[in-house]
């Protein structure tokens, strides 16, 4: 029994390193993949190991009704999802169809104040002058064919007789 002990001794100090570095002693030498793995990284493969378990176990929970109620769940999202795309696009061909309207309407509105502009500056008062009064023989009114009426309302004149001809 006492060479067993003085053994163990030899055995645990066997690894002492000498030298200036500080002594330390390592009794029970790590197995092969402790040495390979440092231990943060083994805490994350018990973890993940871990979860693996529990999602095995949640998958074996499913049941056929959860699995319906799950798949009709998604064909409505899939649904939902596929109208909500299709008014979007609606919606965008609509205000493109807008902003076309409106730009050929500024331009319509553009051209007609051009057309406008052009038809009075195009009035010359002295052409029909001489059209009114050589082609179609018009003359100007004499003072005695010109008849002024006094005004007893300031909005408008009502005529409710015949103009008189004398």
């Amino acid at each position: 029994m006492a060479r067993e002990e003085q053994q163990q001794k030899k055995r645990q100090y066997h690894n002492y390193i000498e030298g200036s570095a500080v002594r330390h002693s390592e009794t029970v030498p790590k197995r092969e993949s402790e040495r390979s793995v440092p231990r943060p990284q083994r805490r994350e493969q018990r973890v993940a190991a871990a979860r693996i378990r529990r999602n095995r176990d949640k998958v074996q929970l499913i049941s056929v009704p959860y699995l319906i109620v799950l798949v009709a769940a998604t064909i409505m999202t899939l649904g939902v999802c596929a109208s909500y795309l299709q008014v979007q696009a609606s919606i965008t061909a609509n205000k493109n169809q807008i902003e076309k309207l409106e730009s050929n309407l500024q331009t319509l509105k553009s051209d007609n104040n051009a057309l406008e502009a052009r038809i009075s500056t195009y009035v010359d008062l002295k052409h029909i002058y001489e059209v009114a009064t050589g082609e179609l023989g018009m003359v100007y009114p004499s003072d005695d064919q010109i008849l002024y009426y006094d005004k007893t309302e300031s909005g408008y004149v009502r005529q409710y007789e015949d103009i008189p001809t004398d």
